[in-house]
């Protein structure tokens, strides 16, 4: 049963609770608005002036490696795969990066390389539904966003790069429902956290195995900082000895990460809702600068680069393209009547973290009403794209866990992750009670950064096993990061004991898969026992389900 309209006087009211009285509405949507006309549309001559380029450079300095005479690739320039995201009804994001020598800087001249695309209905390429040509230009690390339209919707497509005599591998991709389409069941996953030395992304191999409408990416895609003798979990792969700062740093930790055949693999089965949590910037960090680290103007040169390689590297639009230090990365993407998906930032706009500790016990600051987890702009875009729904199930996706979670050990103080909703708890207070004032659909929460999986019933208030639940929340484990993990411990079974709210946690690495329809929604935790072997097959480690109008994870 769908829930019963809000008056709009109530919900303004529920708004300004969130948000603020007088804060102005955040009308940007980049999902609901027909992505603009390129900015980059390649003319005749504008085409051939590049490959002029080319020919002009051929077997000159660094490009005689990548390639031969006549404008030709020598060596693959698709190394660093391909990948689609964002999708809409008609259409869906397309990238790659030109790329032959990844490790190296790329490997390509400092000159425009002319790309082509095409989009088909089937996987031998042979009845086109769309092509056309845009330039890889050497001020965005060769890297290329193709927005394609005059697609049918809820359909999958196979879509390939060619340039310079060399062809990517064909990927699938797959459009969103038309917006008011009756939609049956949606698939998707969420996944997160991969540590490159810390084990395989066989995670990764398994999830492109399955049969999904999308995935979405809780962040910590990269990991920033150097390889660390004496860490909790031993290197599996190796990595690079320093921390990224410089755009030419990130982009080769971008390069390391992408060049595996598992994520590779995961990106050509799938589209991608791509978020970032801290480590794509720097550990912990928040709004403008990072706990033990370089503030202020320093530390925001060093976001900017971060930012500038994420969206190099990430199938995101063009509109998203970074303004220095600043990404608009919020934004919504509807799945017909069925779900909307708001991507939330948890990281760019919060205030700072309170109580002197990451992991520390609360403090008078913790409920500080003035403190920001999502800023107000991002706060008023989500109450108002939420009190507009229509969808029958409406989903907040963002980095870290929003549940409140006693992190305690024994008998002794209760202590929490400040650097998670737990440390802006006036805030998590302001939009779960929102979500009962303007009686939200049916609202589910996604979360990574844990390294742990879990399922929680979320309360305005403090836990209390007794409170109504307002919403449901699953955290996807972590891919590798923290090495094989372990199914249930001494500190998760106490974990457990102090937080009845908490249905599930689990320490294996993995994704989440869920499996959405009309009455209900089941979450399964896909694990896998090992990590740092590769091959490991998956498993279902645990499944939960939420009825529709009963908020709250049962075990399935």
């Amino acid at each position: 049963m769908t829930a019963a309209p809000v008056p709009p006087v109530a919900t303004e009211r529920a708004i300004r609770a969130i948000v603020g009285a007088g804060h102005p509405a955040h009308e940007l949507d980049l999902a609901m608005t027909p992505p603009p006309a390129p900015s980059d549309a390649l003319t005749r001559r504008r085409l051939l002036g590049a490959a002029a380029a080319i020919l002009a450079s051929a077997g000159l300095g660094p490009l005689g490696c990548a390639a031969a005479p006549g404008g030709r690739f020598r060596d693959d320039p698709f190394t660093l795969g391909v990948a689609s995201g964002d999708p809409w009804s008609d259409g869906v994001v397309l990238w790659t990066r030109l790329a032959p020598d990844p490790l190296a800087g790329g490997g390509m001249p400092a000159v425009p390389v002319p790309v082509r695309w095409e989009v088909a209905e089937d996987a031998a390429m042979r009845r086109l539904a769309a092509a056309g040509e845009t330039v890889a230009r050497p001020e965005d690390a060769h890297a290329v966003h193709v927005e394609v339209g005059g697609l049918r919707p809820g359909r999958p497509y196979h879509y390939r790069f060619t340039a310079g005599g060399a062809a990517s591998e064909i990927a699938r991709t797959r459009t969103a429902p038309a917006a008011e389409a009756s939609v049956a069941t949606l698939r998707f996953a969420s996944c997160g956290c991969q540590s490159y030395e810390s084990g395989f992304y066989t995670a990764l191999r398994r999830l492109a195995e399955e049969e999904l409408d999308f995935v979405v990416h809780t962040g910590d895609y990269i990991y920033e900082g150097a390889r660390r003798p004496g860490r909790r979990w031993p290197a599996v792969r190796p990595h690079p000895d320093h921390d990224c700062v410089t755009l030419e740093q990130y982009r080769l930790r971008y390069a390391l990460y992408k060049a595996d055949p598992d994520l590779r693999a995961a990106h050509a089965a799938h589209p991608f809702l791509c978020v970032f949590d801290d480590h794509e910037v720097a550990n912990d960090w928040g709004g403008d600068g990072a706990p033990g680290g370089a503030r202020g103007a320093a530390f925001l040169a060093r976001r900017a680069a971060a930012f500038r390689a994420y969206w190099e590297h990430m199938p995101l639009r063009r509109a998203q393209r970074p303004a220095g230090a600043a990404l608009r990365l919020y934004r919504r993407l509807a799945f017909g009547r069925l779900v909307s998906l708001n991507l939330c930032d948890t990281r760019q706009y919060r205030t700072p973290p309170p109580c002197a500790g990451k992991i520390a016990e609360r403090c008078a600051a913790d409920s500080d009403p003035r403190a920001r987890m999502l800023g107000r702009d991002q706060s008023r875009w989500l109450a108002d794209g939420l009190a507009r729904s229509h969808a029958r199930w409406n989903v907040i996706a963002q980095q870290v866990p929003m549940m409140a979670f006693d992190r305690g050990t024994g008998s002794g103080p209760a202590r929490h992750n400040m650097d998670a909703w737990d440390g802006y708890r006036a805030a998590r207070g302001r939009l779960l009670r929102f979500l009962a004032a303007a009686e939200i659909a049916n609202p589910v929460v996604l979360a990574g950064d844990l390294h742990r999986a879990a399922a929680a019933a979320l309360a305005g208030g403090a836990p209390d096993p007794a409170a109504p639940a307002l919403a449901t929340e699953f955290v996807n484990t972590s891919i590798s990061s923290g090495g094989d993990g372990r199914a249930i411990t001494r500190t998760t079974r106490n974990w457990l004991a102090r937080n009845p709210h908490v249905g599930f946690i689990g320490g294996l690495r993995g994704y989440c898969r869920f499996t959405v329809t009309s009455d209900a929604w089941q979450t399964d935790f896909r694990v896998l026992d090992r990590v740092t072997v590769a091959g490991a097959p998956a498993r279902t480690g645990a499944s939960f389900a939420v009825e529709a109008g009963r908020p709250g994870a049962v075990g399935a």
